[in-house]
């Protein structure tokens, strides 16, 4: 047994209570100067999104502008555009992260190459911590680190080939109430980049507790945080239910 991993699932609400749910709404804010230099937006994308909890499959609505949504799939590998008003596909790629090979820090990206990125990304933060109880994931204490007068609990978790993610290898961190505070990870999408992902600003939604706070800093050899950030997620609203 993980008796770090039983604290955390408690803290953020239980595994009974995430049992009853098997899809969420959520109203979110995207922004930062990640966006634009990827040359998808200099504005924030205020966004709707949909996820079922049980597999991977997200909708953002809109997208890019009224009347689109984009929807991700990782059972097929599919990303798709598809008119808001019958669903229709407008446009659609599969086995979209091999299109990143060869891009650097500043090459542009599509919008599906962006929905892609940004859709396994949000499935990933909004089904944390639970995510780490599948049977596929491996999750394993390391050393605890300090930070901000804290001491915080690492746990060490290896993801499988069938979840979509940002690598294999991540590091979650937890405070002495179970909370997440921190994750670290490299992104395979973006050229690798090891990033230090803060979450903060906890509410209660729907009997789970959720960060309604992210910001994605680059993170320095001695695995310290860069001083800004480039990637902002504000959350103002969870849901239960919804259809993708």
């Amino acid at each position: 047994m993980n008796d770090l991993l039983d604290h955390v699932i408690s803290a953020h609400g239980g595994r009974e209570r995430w049992s009853r749910i098997d899809g969420l709404q959520v109203e979110a804010k995207l922004h930062g100067p990640f966006w634009a230099v990827r040359g998808f937006s200099d504005r924030p994308l205020n966004e709707t999104v949909t996820i079922d909890t049980r597999r991977q499959l997200v909708r953002f609505s809109p997208w890019g502008r009224p009347g689109h949504d984009l929807v991700f799939r990782a059972d097929d590998d599919v990303t798709e555009l598809r008119a808001a008003a019958d669903g229709t596909v407008l446009e659609s790629r599969s086995g979209i992260r091999s299109t990143y090979r060869g891009h650097d820090l500043t090459s542009p990206w599509e919008p599906l190459q962006v929905g892609y990125f940004i859709g396994y990304a949000m499935w990933n933060y909004l089904t944390t911590p639970f995510l780490l109880d599948r049977p596929d994931v491996t999750a394993r204490e390391g050393e605890p680190w300090t930070e901000n007068g804290e001491v915080w609990r690492r746990l060490h978790v290896e993801f499988p080939e069938s979840i979509a993610t940002h690598t294999a290898r991540q590091t979650f961190y937890f405070g002495d109430d179970g909370l997440l505070r921190r994750l670290d990870y490299e992104v395979d999408v973006n050229v690798g980049v090891a990033v230090a992902h803060y979450v903060s600003d906890y509410r209660t939604f729907e009997g789970i507790r959720f960060p309604t706070r992210r910001r994605v800093h680059r993170r320095n050899a001695d695995n310290s945080a860069g001083e800004n950030w480039s990637i902002g997620i504000d959350i103002d609203r969870v849901v239960a239910g919804g259809r993708v």
